[in-house]
């Protein structure tokens, strides 16, 4: 039995904390593991760690290795060239593992949390015998509340052991939304399927062609990455509209507990715990008759008085403030954004990494300055970069820096010149923190333009 974990999507709901070089995946917005690793353990309770494929896009894929390898997880990751949504992704993975015909697959997103993980082990297994018989099973949860956000599944009475489901709706208007809410008929959809491989299999032959047609194992190289010939030319398309709505071989089972999601800030706020005056406060936030409200701080101060149902998130270059019961719809402010090619939608400007983190600066064209803390014991990987220089100056601590096979040790105030396409290293052995200022000249200042030879993280895979 195989896991699938569909790690995609750039948290568009979630911004400016959610970006698309550290999308909503990635972030801890239940408890102290992020999304994804929350997903993972909850897999490892359905099946083990040797059956669990992640599936991501490649922007995410050293994020995701990272946080397997802190927890010492050897389990296999695919990643995508580019974004293709969830049919391609699903249809690779079952690519992948072709030859395990009859082998059960349970395909799960990585935005939600279960009250009950004994109910949910329970639900799994008995979708599981379900499915054995040729079906595609679908998990669904009785609405908690009134929400146009989720998609939500009609399902007819029971009979042995799941329903025949009537039809998906996907963006309901206000007044159908109440009707589903006290329709015992009516469930979100959580967008969790178990089947055989062989069912889905034939499901995308039947009714996704033009998705799995031209998929082979040759499709994936030596590290499970995807070739971009491969991908470019596929739809984009969920496994909903591709597949579950037109297949006759989808049932539904109620899973009975709460699910809670993660997809919006609106979302998150249902699902968090309120003061007196239902408030959901976190971070560095003074309030005055503020009620209904969620407020979040990364960092700076954020006083708030007199509003009522709002939204309010502070991060280091972008605050977001709107109205509760629109916050669903901040990917309208999101997109209007990358139109106009602003960073805030990409990256964040402090930026962990398992060595530290950095700060950017100031940029302008060709160049970029950076704040680089180091931790104690630690090193950037030996890299190079194709398209810029950098000059390194130290400002605290005492910096080891590897450049073409010489090494070099600095103290305060001293400086180094990286050149173009030389492989370096910035290393900390010291026992305090390092931090260096990084000045970057080239033709392209990106992230991206990093070649990787050495690392101690788990990064070159």
């Amino acid at each position: 039995m195989k896991c699938i974990l569909l790690v995609g999507g750039n948290g568009e709901r979630l911004w400016p904390v959610s970006r698309d070089l550290y999308p909503k995946s990635l972030l801890k917005l239940n408890g102290s593991d992020s999304l994804f690793m929350n997903t993972y353990n909850l897999a490892k309770e359905i099946t083990s760690e040797k059956n669990i494929l992640t599936i991501t896009n490649i922007k995410q894929l050293s994020d995701i290795n990272l946080q397997l390898n802190k927890n010492n997880s050897s389990s296999i990751v695919l990643s995508e060239p580019m974004s293709k949504n969830t049919a391609p992704a699903v249809a690779a993975v079952l690519t992948y593992i072709k030859n395990t015909k009859d082998e059960i697959v349970i395909i799960l997103p990585i935005d939600f949390a279960v009250e009950d993980k004994k109910i949910f082990k329970q639900t799994i297994e008995k979708a599981v015998e379900i499915a054995k018989s040729g079906y595609i099973v679908a998990l669904g949860v009785k609405p908690l509340y009134s929400e146009s956000g989720y998609g939500y599944i009609q399902a007819k009475e029971k009979t042995k052991n799941a329903r025949k489901i009537v039809k998906f709706i996907e963006k309901p208007s206000d007044e159908e939304i109440e009707k589903y809410y006290n329709n015992k008929d009516y469930f979100w959809n959580c967008g969790i399927y178990i089947s055989k491989a062989s069912v889905l299999k034939s499901a995308f032959d039947k009714y996704a062609q033009e998705i799995i047609s031209g998929m082979s194992i040759d499709m994936f190289d030596e590290n499970n990455k995807i070739k971009y010939e491969y991908y470019e030319k596929l739809p984009s398309i969920s496994i909903d509209y591709a597949i579950m709505e037109k297949t006759d071989k989808l049932v539904f089972i109620e899973l009975e507990t709460n699910w809670y999601d993660f997809g919006s800030w609106q979302s998150i706020y249902n699902n968090k715990e309120k003061d007196n005056k239902n408030n959901v406060i976190q971070g560095n936030v003074i309030l005055d008759k503020v009620q209904d409200s969620f407020i979040y701080s990364s960092k700076e101060l954020v006083a708030v008085s007199g509003m009522k149902n709002t939204v309010v998130i502070e991060t280091e270059d972008a605050v977001l403030v709107c109205d509760k019961d629109k916050a669903k719809n901040i990917n309208k402010l999101v997109k209007e954004l990358k139109k106009q090619h602003n960073e805030t939608t990409l990256i964040h400007k402090t930026v962990f990494r398992p060595w530290g983190f950095y700060t950017c600066l100031n940029e302008g064209p060709g160049w970029l300055t950076k704040i680089i803390t180091v931790s104690p014991g630690h090193k950037l990987s030996l890299q190079s970069h194709n398209h810029r220089s950098e000059h390194w100056v130290v400002l605290e601590g005492n910096a080891t820096v590897i450049l073409d096979e010489k090494k070099y040790t600095l103290q305060k105030r001293q400086s180094i010149n990286i050149p173009l396409q030389a492989k370096h290293s910035l290393q900390n052995h010291s026992k305090e923190p390092l931090k260096i200022l990084e000045v970057q000249k080239g033709s392209y200042i990106s992230e991206d333009d990093i070649v990787r030879y050495e690392d101690m993280y788990g990064r070159i895979k």
